[in-house]
C-alpha cells in the first residue's frame, strides 16, 4: 500500500469515526451520570432528518443544524421524563424512541417532500463544506508531512474538528472540574450526592441534555457533511456501534476515541476493498459491508475483558424520606 492510498483509508477513517465519536461520547455524559441510552441511534437519525429538511428548506446549513440539535434534545428530554422522572425503564425508553425516530422521520420527509422517505440533496450553502486549514496547499508538495497535513489533517468540515475537540473537552470537564465530579458521582452513588444538597435530577437531566446536543451534531454530520441530504435509516446502526466503542474504552474520553477510530477505519476498509478476489473465489461486497460489525462482536468478546459500568446506571433514584 503505497503512501496515497494510506491517506485515503485514514481520510476516510476520519470522516467515518466522526459521527461514532460524537454518539460515543454522548453516551459516555448519560452513562456516567447513570442514565443508560440505547437511543442514540434515534436520536441521531431524527438530527440527520431535520438536520437535512430544514436546510432544504433554508438554503442554510447552520440553520439545519439547529433544528437537527432541537430534534434531538426532544427525544432527549423525552428519555429523561420516562427514565429520570417517571422512573421508567431505561431500555425500553431507548428502545421506545429508536422505533419513534425510524417511523417519523420517513412519515414526515415523505409528507413533505414526496420523494421516498428521503430528503432533496443539499447543494451549496445546506450543507457544511471541507475547510482548507492556513498553508495546507504551500505544505503539499514538502515530502510525508505535506501530504498527511494537506490531506489528512486539513480539508474537513467544521464538525469533524468539533468532534476531535470534544475528547480534551470532555476530559475536563469530567476529571478538572466541580461539576465533573459531581456528575460522576451521580452514576456512582447518588445518595450521596442528595446527601449533600445537590439535585440528582438535576444533574441526570443535565447529562442527558448534554447527550442530546452530541447527538445531534452527530446526526446533523451525517446528513449534511458526510453526505449531502438524508435517507431512510441512515445511521445504520452507527448508535449502537457508538454504545460498543463505549464499553470498548470502559467509559473514559481518550480511549473512546481510540475505539471510534478503529471502528472508522474497519468501515473504510471494507468501503474500499470489495469484491476481493483472492484466487479461489471472490469475497462477496455484502461480507465485506457486514465485516466492521462482525469485528465489532469479536473485539468485544475477546479483547475488552471486563467492563464495569456505573455502579447507578440504569438503576431510577428514588429519594429516601
Amino acid at each position: 500500500m503505497d503512501l496515497a492510498t494510506l491517506l485515503q483509508v485514514l481520510d476516510s477513517t476520519v470522516r467515518l469515526a466522526t459521527p461514532l465519536l460524537l454518539a460515543c461520547l454522548a453516551g459516555l455524559f448519560s452513562e456516567r451520570a447513570g442514565i443508560f441510552d440505547i437511543g442514540l441511534e434515534g436520536k441521531m437519525l431524527a438530527a440527520a432528518f431535520f438536520s437535512a429538511a430544514i436546510a432544504s428548506i433554508t438554503r442554510d446549513v447552520w440553520i439545519g443544524l439547529g433544528a437537527g440539535i432541537a430534534a434531538s434534545l426532544a427525544l432527549s428530554l423525552l428519555h429523561g421524563l420516562a427514565s429520570i422522572t417517571f422512573r421508567g425503564n431505561q431500555l425500553i425508553s431507548g428502545v421506545a424512541i429508536n422505533f419513534l425516530a425510524a417511523g417519523l422521520t420517513v412519515l414526515i420527509a415523505q409528507d413533505w417532500f414526496s420523494q421516498g422517505g428521503r430528503t432533496p440533496s443539499l447543494i451549496g450553502a445546506g450543507r457544511f463544506e471541507p475547510i482548507v486549514l492556513p498553508g495546507a496547499e504551500a505544505l503539499a508538495g514538502v515530502p510525508l508531512l505535506g501530504p498527511i497535513y494537506a490531506e489528512l489533517i486539513s480539508g474537513h468540515s467544521i464538525l469533524v474538528y468539533v468532534a476531535f475537540a470534544m475528547v480534551p473537552l470532555t476530559w475536563w470537564l469530567l476529571y478538572r472540574t466541580r461539576f465533573g465530579l459531581r456528575l460522576r458521582a451521580v452514576g456512582e452513588a447518588p445518595e450521596a450526592v442528595d446527601t449533600a444538597g445537590i439535585s440528582v435530577v438535576g444533574l441526570r437531566f443535565v447529562a442527558v441534555g448534554i447527550c442530546g446536543v452530541l447527538c445531534g451534531l452527530a446526526g446533523a454530520y451525517l446528513a449534511t457533511a458526510l453526505q449531502a441530504g438524508f435517507v431512510k435509516d441512515m445511521t445504520a446502526g452507527r448508535g449502537f456501534i457508538a454504545l460498543a466503542a463505549l464499553i470498548f474504552a470502559k467509559w473514559r474520553p481518550w480511549y473512546a476515541l481510540y475505539a471510534c477510530l478503529l471502528f472508522g477505519l474497519l468501515q473504510a476498509v471494507a468501503l474500499r476493498y470489495q469484491n476481493i478476489d483472492l484466487g479461489v473465489f471472490v469475497v462477496p461486497v455484502q461480507f465485506m459491508d457486514a465485516l466492521p460489525y462482525i469485528l465489532t462482536v469479536v473485539i468485544l468478546a475477546g479483547f475488552v475483558g471486563k467492563a464495569i459500568p456505573p455502579r447507578a446506571g440504569g438503576e431510577p433514584y428514588v429519594k429516601e424520606r
